[in-house]
């Protein structure tokens, strides 16, 4: 079954998050694989197993305790987020192989833009240079993910100097705006969205 692409438009946080719940546990071994493309109004969100710490400050911006994987992030208008709404077992795709799928699309996107990214060993999400341009973090339940990950695109970076991003103190942040890519984050959602569908494509 093909992927459904989907896209909400700017969205609240903690609504998306219970409707990516509600869709998961009512999956059936007939439904369809999403990507749900999103912009949020600013939240931080800290990961399961996070840690508080890695709030430097408080800004006013609400904090959210989810249950994704990861540290602490922040997400705001002018960034991507898609979520992946998978069925590993029916596409016979691990946990780590769909973490490097979604890592490459971002890469791909961005080389086709001529930004050169990369990994990290041991630090999951996408980088260019020292500065990370790409977070992500996953849910499995019963072999089926959601959550998923966030491209910065043309944004205000500097909620980001309040939190250790991913859990990593001093580390700095970089769009594709700030990189030389005129893309505006609908195109930039379209784009990625596009390069995902590849990557899991090909995994089947």
């Amino acid at each position: 079954m093909p992927l459904l692409v989907r896209y909400l438009g700017r969205t609240d946080y903690r609504h998306t998050w219970r409707e990516m719940i509600d869709f998961t546990a009512a999956r059936s071994e007939l439904t369809r694989d999403e990507l749900w493309c999103c912009e949020h109004s600013p939240v931080l969100t800290l990961g399961q197993a996070g840690k508080a710490e890695h709030l430097l400050a408080d800004l006013g911006i609400p904090l959210v305790n989810t249950d994704r994987g990861g540290q602490i992030t922040y997400h705001g208008p002018g960034q991507v987020v898609i979520y992946l709404l998978l069925d590993l077992g029916r596409r016979r795709l691990k946990v780590r192989e769909l973490v490097s799928a979604i890592e490459q699309a971002v890469i791909d996107l961005l080389a086709g833009h001529g930004v050169c990214a990369e990994r990290h060993g041991g630090a999951p999400g996408v980088y260019v240079g020292s500065a990370k341009i790409a977070a992500l973090g996953l849910r499995v339940r019963k072999s089926c993910t959601y959550h998923g990950v966030s491209l910065n695109v043309d944004m205000d970076l500097s909620p980001f100097a309040a939190i250790n991003p991913c859990g990593y103190p001093g580390l700095p942040v970089t769009q594709t705006r700030d990189l030389g890519v005129a893309m505006t984050p609908a195109a930039a959602a379209t784009a990625l969205a596009g390069h995902l569908a590849a990557q899991l494509e090909r995994k089947q």
